[in-house]
């Protein structure tokens, strides 16, 4: 240990839950390898949007109405309180709201000694936005982590790019997960040497190769399988992955995960007449995943936009090798043939020539794994303990220095 054990407060809304245990889950796990190291203290602050009917009749909403007010992961203590968001306008507002509703409960808290050294948030909008605020009023430092769709889809409307350029310049520390989103802090006039990138890592005592055929005897799997897995939002683009297994009619498509665009998905299978091959199974938990990776012959991502895909490296540390359309710092991830292939042009064709080419002469699963050993958590862990202690010393450097004038 190279000093004591600093105090940390996390605070974002992406945070896995009772009601939604894989909702953030790259958060979590981050964090719980951080307090792993015995350096680091950490309890969350997780809100989520009041909403007085808790039931799943009412959609998102009633789900989330469901989260219970406290509770306790993985030796985590974790709140979830409440705070005022108006469905579909309350975009612009939701940093203010989340401010408001939060500071009271802030300041009761430090006051009665649950004090912490610095707030440690995830998510720029509306969540980093609200952290610099808190901060600032209750004089604790903020170090800020851009995720992906905080900066590569919300900034591009006008008043959220100003609340987040905004608080990207009050933070005294900036972490982006890829180079690409550092590039993204960078366009918003945000110093270079002001941001840190620590990419996520992967667990790999979890996400490990199994035995594959027994594991494709158990999920049924008799024909070649490509894998997707993913929150099934338009940004994903299942869609493409459907037409594209509509050119391979010797596969079997596999879509792990749940959202609005479930039925788009499905209805474009049947349009194209493959629905027997494409098979929707809903969210699974983490303890599934392994099972499935290891199953399957290749996993497939055609996002429009990503930060850092952990499900990539989940599948690489399982044997599975990846193909993926071109986004920004991916040649970061994918960067060796036993890692996978990366598509130029994200059309139906080029994808269903990238599978040919991966079911007629796969990487070695085992080179996959080893590559994907280079992406462990323990470069990501010092890099945030040596930023928190940086940015707490300077500040307390600051203090010192105030007091004297």
């Amino acid at each position: 240990m190279n000093g004591p054990c600093l105090q940390i407060l996390t605070f974002t809304t992406l945070y896995p839950n009772a009601v939604r245990p894989q909702h953030g889950i790259f958060v979590e796990t981050r964090l719980r390898k951080l307090v792993a190291s015995g350096e680091i203290a950490a309890r969350v602050i997780a809100p989520c949007p009041w909403f007085p009917f808790a039931s799943r009749h009412f959609g998102e909403y009633g789900v989330m109405a469901q989260i219970p007010y406290r509770e306790t992961r993985f030796g985590i203590e974790i709140e979830h309180p409440r705070y005022p968001l108006l469905p579909k306008i309350g975009m612009s507002t939701a940093p203010l709201a989340l401010f408001a509703a939060m500071l009271p409960r802030l300041r009761h808290q430090v006051a009665a000694g649950r004090d912490f050294a610095l707030i440690d948030a995830h998510y720029f909008y509306p969540d980093g936005v609200a952290a610099v605020m808190l901060g600032r009023a209750i004089g604790r430092p903020i170090v800020v982590t851009a995720r992906g769709s905080d900066l590569n889809l919300i900034a591009g409307y006008r008043m959220p790019r100003r609340w987040i350029a905004w608080a990207a310049a009050k933070a005294e520390g900036l972490i982006a997960v890829s180079s690409g989103l550092r590039d993204r802090l960078i366009d918003l006039g945000i110093p270079p040497e002001r941001i840190r990138v620590l990419r996520n890592g992967v667990d790999l005592a979890l996400f490990r190769p199994g035995d594959r055929a027994a594991a494709r005897r158990a999920l049924g799997f008799t024909r070649p399988t490509v894998l997707a897995v993913g929150n099934l939002v338009a940004l994903k683009r299942h869609w493409l992955m459907v037409e594209a297994a509509a050119l391979l009619p010797d596969i079997d498509l596999i879509i792990v995960g749940d959202g609005p665009e479930r039925a788009a998905i499905e209805a474009v299978a049947r349009a194209r007449r493959i629905a027997e091959r494409v098979h929707v199974l809903g969210r699974l938990p983490q303890d599934r995943l392994p099972q499935i990776y290891s199953a399957a012959d290749v996993l497939l991502l055609a996002s429009t936009h990503e930060g850092w895909p952990n499900v990539l490296l989940e599948s690489m540390a399982c044997g599975t090798p990846v193909i993926v359309t071109q986004l920004p710092s991916i040649a970061d991830i994918v960067g060796a043939p036993e890692a996978g292939k990366i598509v130029a042009t994200d059309t139906p064709e080029c994808l269903a020539a990238a599978i040919r080419e991966i079911l007629a002469a796969p990487p070695n699963r085992a080179a996959t794994r080893v590559y994907a050993e280079q992406f462990d958590w323990q470069s990501t862990t010092d890099g945030q303990i040596a930023l928190f202690r940086e940015v707490c010393g300077h500040q307390t450097s600051s203090s010192r220095r105030a007091d004297l004038a």
